[in-house]
């Protein structure tokens, strides 16, 4: 089946087999759109690579949506190849059905990252939102801001989904360092 052209990408480069650079992908989940952002990580830090959003057709059924959103991001894997990719985890919320729902996302987002990398970390919102902001609490604007910040961008992007990607891309970044210098490499 043909998939309509739904993608909206801010950028992503396509990288050269064995360019040697380390890739961290941070995704926000949803059974209709899916936040995806690329770090590519330098000696002087993190630097954007590539962020989006992966948008299903809404006259798709509820399964047919979340086939669309695994074969696009098997689509961004296959071009990124990370090596540690991030998924916001999920939150209970007010409704079931809707905390249902975007676990299925999560899903799919985690079995299309474990194809590609056996480096696959759960993030909760909170934390993302209190790395970057130091707020928990922090509003979806507040966390635009700072990722623009912390990667040197002009402004906050367009996408709140992207956005909050790279956020989370941000955050595995954070643990990775860290982890890194309490084992002393």
């Amino acid at each position: 089946m043909p998939r309509p052209s739904s993608r909206v990408r801010d950028f992503l480069p396509q990288l050269p087999e064995g360019h040697g650079k380390e890739i961290l992908v941070g995704i926000d989940p949803g059974t209709r759109m899916v936040g995806y952002g690329a770090l590519v990580i330098s000696k002087s830090g993190p630097r954007l690579l590539g962020a989006g959003t992966l948008k299903a057709p809404a006259t798709l059924s509820p399964a047919a949506r979340l086939a669309y959103l695994r074969q696009e991001l098997d689509d961004v894997f296959a071009c990124l190849r990370p090596v540690a990719v991030a998924i916001e985890s999920g939150f209970s919320g007010k409704n079931p059905a809707t905390a249902l729902r975007i676990g299925e996302g999560r899903g799919v987002a985690l079995a299309c990252a474990a194809a590609v990398t056996s480096d696959v970390l759960e993030i909760t919102p909170a934390e993302v939102k209190k790395t970057l902001v130091g707020n928990g609490q922090a509003t979806k604007e507040q966390v635009g801001a700072m990722v623009a910040q912390a990667l040197g961008l002009d402004g906050p992007l367009e996408s709140l989904d992207a956005s909050d990607a790279l956020a989370v891309a941000l955050t595995l970044h954070n643990r990775r360092r860290f982890a890194a210098r309490t084992l002393g490499l």
